[in-house]
C-alpha cells in the first residue's frame, strides 16, 4: 500500500527502511489471524496492532533511524510509551487489552534488565515530558496514519496524552500474577510482520493449518507399533518401546491437531525435521523447525520459509524442549509461545536420554502444557519408575494417560548387541583392528569433546588411510550440518571399513547403523540411546542377530566424569551385563537400580514462574534470559574465529554459519573481545579451531595470554 506518511520509518535506514505503516499493516493482519485462532476479539486485536509501534512518529524515535546515527549518552525514547498516548481513542472498555498489547511488547514492565520498562522509568525520571517532546508537532501526523489505517480519531492535546499516560501507569502498577494473552498476540503478530516485510500479507494463509497426518496409519511386520491401535478417548499418551519398534508413527497418529515435536539434541530434530517434511510432503501441511541453527537445514527453500521456521501458526514444529523452556522460566516472548501452543498436541520424544536437570524441567513444562489444553504425548525407551510415575501423575494418571508397552515376548526381538567390560581404551587396539580388518564400521563415542579430539588424533597416527571422521557439539554451525551429512550419508551407507569418533551428539535419531561400539561409560539410560547406532537396521535377517559393544570403565575422578554424576556412572557400569546379552526385557530393571530414589529428580525450581499450578510472575512483565541459563548452560553461547569476524560484522546471512556453539561458562572467563551483533559473539584465535577438530578451547584466549602466560 502508499501513504501520504511513508516518509516516517518503522525500520532502520540501513535495514530496508520500511514505511511505518507497511509494518503496522502487516501487524494487525497477522494479530487478527493470530486472534481468529486463539478466540480472542479480532477487533481488539486489530486495533491494538495498528497503535502499538505509532510512537515511532516522535522525532526523537525517527531521528535514531538515520544512517550514521549515534546514540548519546543517557539518551532515552520508549517509542511504546509514546503510543499508549493515544489509547483514549478507543472505547474504555477496549482499553486494558490494547494496553496490554502495546506497553510491555519490548520491555518488562517493572525490573526491566536495562531499567527502561514504563513503570522503571516512572520512577526513575520525568517520563512523560521526555515521551512527549514535540508532541504538538508530532501527533497530527500519527492521527493521521492512524486514520489512514481504518481508526476513528480525533484531535489529542498535550493534557489528554498525559491522562492517557497516567492511567496506562496506574494500570501497570497493578498489575496480578498471571501471563497476558493479548501481550502474546502482539508479540507474535509484531516479530512475523518485520520479519516478513513485505511477505507477510501473502504468508498469512500458511498458518494454523491442521496437519492431514493419514501418512501415518501404515502397518509393517517389523514394526510392532504400527498394529496398536491410536484410538482412545484418554487425552495423553506414555509409550514406551525400544527404537525400531515405530514409535514416532505411533505418537503421530495419536496427534488431532498442530503438533509441537520435541527431541533433546540439534542433530535428532534435524533428522525428525527432514522426515516429517519428506513424510507430509502431498499434504499442505507447514512442517517447520525451530532451533539455533535451523536457517541453515531450509536455506534451499526459500527466504520466506527460513523466516518463518521461527514465527508461530507451524501445522508441525520440530525443536528442543530449551525452546519451550521460556515458558517455564518467563523468558522474553514466553507468552507468544504459549498463544502458539495453546490446544496443541506435544510430542516429547525420547524422554529418557535428557540430563536430570532438563528432565526436570520437561516436567515443568509438562505441568504449563497441561494447563493451556494441550495433549501431550511422551515417547520413550525406557526410564526410572520414578520419572515414568511422576509423568504419569501430572498428566492425570492411568484415566487421562493411555499407556502402551510391548510384551516381553517382543521385545525379545530386539535384543541385539553383546556388551562387553574394558578397564581403558588402551585394550580396545586390538578390537578395532580386528574390526577394520574385517571391513566393519567402527564408533567410539567419549563423554567430553576434550577426550574425543584426543581420541580422534591417536585413531588418525594408528590408522592413517582409514577413513574417519570427529563429531560433536563445538564445530561452525555450517560444518557440522556438513558432517552430520557426511556422517549419514557416506560413513553409514559406506561397505569399507571406516572409524567415527564422537560424543554424545549421535545418541538420538541419527539414523545410522554400524558394527561395532566402543564407548565410555555413561548414564545407564544414555547408554541405551547410544547403544542404538549399532546393529540399527531392522529387518528379518538382522532380528536375533548380535553385534559387540565394548564399555570403558573411566577413572575416580569427578572432572573425568563430567558432565555426570560419579556414582551414577559406577551404578551404570556395574549393573551391565559382562560378555553377555543386554535384554531388553531387563532394562527397566537395570534403570531403576541405577536410579533407586527420588534424588534423581532433585531441582531447585526457584526460577520458574509457574508453580502449584499458578503464575507466579506479574503480567506485563518477563525475566532476563540469564534466569534460563543460570539453570542450563548448555550451548548458552557461541564463538567465532578472528578470521570470520568481518563476515560476521557485513553478511548478516552468514552468521549462523561463522557460530561455534559452546558454554557460556566454559568461555566468558576468558577475557575475549565480544561482538555487540548477532547472537553477540565471543572472538577467538585462528588457531582456536580446526576443521577436522572444532573448537580448541585450550587456545582459545587473547593473543596477549598466548604469548606470555608463561613468563
Amino acid at each position: 500500500m502508499t501513504s501520504n506518511y511513508d516518509y516516517i520509518l518503522a525500520k532502520h535506514e540501513d535495514s530496508g527502511g520500511m514505511p511505518l505503516t507497511t509494518h503496522l499493516k502487516s501487524a494487525a493482519d497477522a494479530a487478527v489471524v493470530i486472534a481468529r485462532h486463539s478466540g480472542l476479539d479480532e477487533d481488539i486485536a486489530r486495533k491494538g496492532a495498528i497503535l502499538h509501534d505509532i510512537g515511532k512518529v516522535s522525532p526523537l524515535f525517527q531521528s535514531t533511524l538515520k544512517h550514521g546515527y549515534v546514540r548519546q549518552p543517557g539518551f532515552c525514547f520508549r517509542h511504546e510509551i509514546a503510543s499508549i498516548f493515544f489509547i483514549s481513542l478507543f472505547p474504555k472498555n477496549e482499553r486494558n487489552a490494547i494496553l496490554d498489547m502495546i506497553v510491555a511488547h519490548h520491555k518488562s514492565i517493572s525490573k526491566d534488565i536495562g531499567e527502561k520498562g514504563i513503570l522503571d522509568l516512572d520512577d526513575n525520571l520525568d517520563s512523560f515530558a521526555r515521551h512527549s517532546e514535540k508532541f504538538a508537532e508530532w501527533s497530527p501526523a500519527a492521527l493521521g496514519i492512524l486514520n489512514e489505517l481504518g481508526i476513528e480519531t480525533h484531535s489529542i492535546g498535550i493534557d489528554e496524552a498525559q491522562e492517557n499516560y497516567e492511567y496506562a501507569v496506574e494500570y501497570c502498577s497493578r498489575r496480578p500474577l498471571n501471563y497476558s494473552r493479548w501481550k502474546g498476540l502482539l508479540m507474535a503478530a509484531d516479530h512475523y510482520a518485520s520479519a516478513l516485510e513485505e511477505k507477510a500479507e501473502n504468508a498469512l494463509d500458511k498458518l494454523f493449518i491442521k496437519p492431514d497426518l493419514g501418512f501415518y496409519e501404515r502397518t509393517h511386520h517389523l514394526y510392532p507399533l504400527s498394529f496398536v491401535t491410536a484410538d482412545d478417548d484418554r487425552m495423553h499418551t506414555l509409550v514406551t518401546a525400544p527404537t525400531g519398534a515405530g514409535k514416532t508413527d505411533f505418537l503421530l497418529r495419536r496427534c488431532k491437531g498442530r503438533v509441537f515435536y520435541t527431541l533433546p539434541f540439534q542433530a535428532s530434530i534435524n533428522a525428525m525435521y527432514d522426515r516429517i517434511r519428506n513424510d507430509l510432503k502431498n499434504t499442505n501441511a507447514q512442517v517447520y523447525l525451530l532451533h539455533a541453527a535451523s536457517s541453515l537445514k531450509v536455506r534451499d527453500k526459500g527466504v520466506e520459509e527460513r523466516i518463518l521456521q521461527h514465527h508461530l501458526g507451524a501445522s508441525v514444529k520440530v525443536l528442543t524442549p530449551h525452546q519451550m523452556a521460556s515458558i517455564v522460566f518467563g523468558i522474553k516472548g514466553y507468552e507468544a509461545m504459549l498463544i502458539d501452543l495453546e490446544g496443541c498436541d506435544v510430542i516429547l520424544d525420547e524422554i529418557h536420554t535428557y540430563a536430570s536437570e532438563i528432565q526436570a524441567i520437561v516436567l515443568k513444562i509438562i505441568e504449563i502444557l497441561k494447563s493451556i489444553n494441550c495433549r501431550i504425548h511422551v515417547g520413550t525407551a525406557t526410564m526410572p519408575t520414578i520419572f515414568y510415575n511422576k509423568i504419569l501423575e501430572l498428566l492425570g494418571g492411568k484415566s487421562e494417560v493411555y499407556e502402551v508397552k510391548l510384551t516381553d515376548e517382543t521385545l525379545k526381538t530386539f535384543n541385539r548387541h553383546i556388551i562387553h567390560k574394558v578397564d581403558e581404551f588402551g585394550q580396545c587396539d586390538g578390537i578395532i583392528k580386528k574390526a577394520l580388518s574385517e571391513n566393519k564400521k567402527v564408533l567410539i563415542v567419549c563423554n567430553q569433546v576434550k577426550r574425543a579430539q584426543q581420541v580422534f588424533e591417536s585413531i588418525g597416527e594408528l590408522y592413517p588411510d582409514v577413513a574417519r571422521m570427529l563429531i560433536h557439539s563445538r564445530f561452525k554451525r555450517g560444518d557440522r550440518a556438513k558432517l552430520e551429512s557426511s556422517l549419514k550419508d557416506d560413513f553409514n551407507s559406506s561397505t569399507k571399513a571406516c572409524i567415527v569418533v564422537s560424543t554424545q551428539v549421535v545418541e538420538v535419531s541419527l539414523d545410522i547403523s554400524f558394527d561395532v561400539m566402543i564407548t565410555e561409560c555413561a548414564p545407564i539410560d544414555a547408554m541405551i540411546q547410544r547403544f542404538g547406532r549399532i546393529n540399527r537396521k531392522r529387518t528379518d535377517e538382522t532380528i536375533g542377530k548380535y553385534k559387540d559393544i565394548y564399555v570403558i570403565q573411566l577413572p575416580e575422578d569427578k572432572n573425568d566424569a563430567l558432565p555426570y554424576d560419579l556414582e551414577v556412572l559406577h551404578n551404570s557400569f556395574n549393573v551391565l551385563p559382562n560378555d553377555a546379552l543386554l535384554e531388553e526385557a531387563t532394562l527397566q530393571t537395570l534403570i531403576d537400580k541405577v536410579y533407586p530414589d527420588t534424588k534423581f529428580m532433585s531441582l531447585d525450581y526457584s526460577g520458574a514462574v509457574f508453580v502449584n499450578g499458578h503464575w507466579m510472575i506479574t503480567e506485563l512483565c518477563h525475566n532476563a534470559k540469564s534466569a534460563l541459563l543460570d539453570v542450563l548452560d548448555i550451548n548458552s553461547a557461541v564463538c567465532i574465529k578472528e578470521d570470520d569476524k568481518e563476515e560476521y560484522l557485513k553478511n548478516p546471512s552468514i552468521r549462523m554459519d561463522l557460530e561455534i556453539p559452546t558454554s557460556y561458562k566454559s568461555i566468558a572467563y576468558r577475557k575475549l573481545e565480544q561482538l555487540d551483533a548477532g547472537s553477540r559473539p565471543f572472538v577467538i584465535p585462528n588457531k582456536a579451531y580446526d576443521d577436522e577438530m572444532g573448537l580448541l578451547i585450550e587456545y582459545a584466549k587473547p593473543e596477549f595470554f598466548t604469548k606470555y602466560e608463561l613468563l
